[in-house]
């Protein structure tokens, strides 16, 4: 019994990673292009394709944030993990990524893609409406 717990001792203390803190954070990745379909149906589950900006070897794609700001209105934002890092290479690389949408309600709806901020700093939307059928 005193051999496994010397050993429980040593493997729990001898993995320390001297972590001084996040090494990443969180950003709003810039939307190119979307590809929904032309109408939906209610109900139905689609996928969504979109390209995004992937601007540099240091942004990893984390997904999607959607939100609802009226009943068929959903605002989309891609989001992307920036590791912190001083050395990230420029790639300037469009990516494309999905996510699933599900259709509750018999009414248009309306998709609104975050494409990044204009010189005002405020933000940027491609504005899609989807017909129900």
């Amino acid at each position: 019994m005193a051999i496994l717990a010397i050993t429980l001792f040593f493997a729990f203390n001898s993995c320390s990673l001297n972590d001084d803190g996040v090494n990443f954070h969180y950003e709003a990745l810039q939307i190119m292009s979307v590809d929904v379909p032309e109408s939906f149906n209610l109900h139905q589950i689609y996928t969504i394709k979109v390209n995004m900006l992937r601007p540099d070897d240091c942004t990893l794609i984390e997904g999607f944030n959607v939100t609802s700001s009226d009943v068929t209105v959903r605002n989309v934002v891609a989001i992307g993990a920036i590791l912190d890092k001083p050395d990230c290479l420029p790639l300037d690389q469009e990516v494309q990524d999905t996510f699933q949408f599900e259709v509750l309600y018999d009414q248009p709806y309306l998709f609104r893609f975050y494409t990044g901020e204009d010189a005002d700093g405020e933000g940027q939307y491609l504005e899609i409406e989807v017909p129900v059928n």
